[in-house]
């Protein structure tokens, strides 16, 4: 499986961990038997997007002038959490990486306006690191 592909899972635990499910293991049984086998490196990032939620959430709210993480659209908010997880924690994905993956995520799933969005606020974080 491709790294984009494993990042790709990761989002799609992050989203659906959005609509209540706090349960890791959970939602990972849940996509590993309607979807597919979660693999080791979306359950690393998922889980630390979990264990760093507050911080996450912290992070983007202090980049984001216009809008609330509560107002977010719950896709744009579990790619930036999956981008700012990558960034803050794992170092063998260079920032601009992570970005890119972002952006890309947010214009398979979201609109051009997410997309831009995102691509503002993780070079904001990225510059401030």
């Amino acid at each position: 499986m491709k790294r984009n592909e494993m990042r790709e899972q990761a989002f799609f635990l992050a989203f659906e961990s959005l609509f209540g499910n706090d349960d890791l293991q959970d939602v990972i049984e849940l996509y590993s038997e309607n979807i597919e086998p979660v693999c080791d490196y979306a359950k690393e990032v998922f889980s630390g997007i979990c264990e760093n939620k507050s911080d996450i959430e912290n992070i983007i709210e202090t980049y984001s002038k216009s809008w609330k993480v509560a107002r977010l659209p719950k896709v744009t908010l579990a790619i930036l959490s999956v981008a700012i997880y990558e960034i803050n924690n794992v170092d063998s994905v260079p920032d601009s990486v992570a970005i890119n993956e972002a952006v890309e995520l947010a214009k398979k799933y979201a609109t051009s306006d997410d997309a831009s969005y995102i691509n503002g606020i993780l070079g904001a974080v990225v510059r401030n690191k």
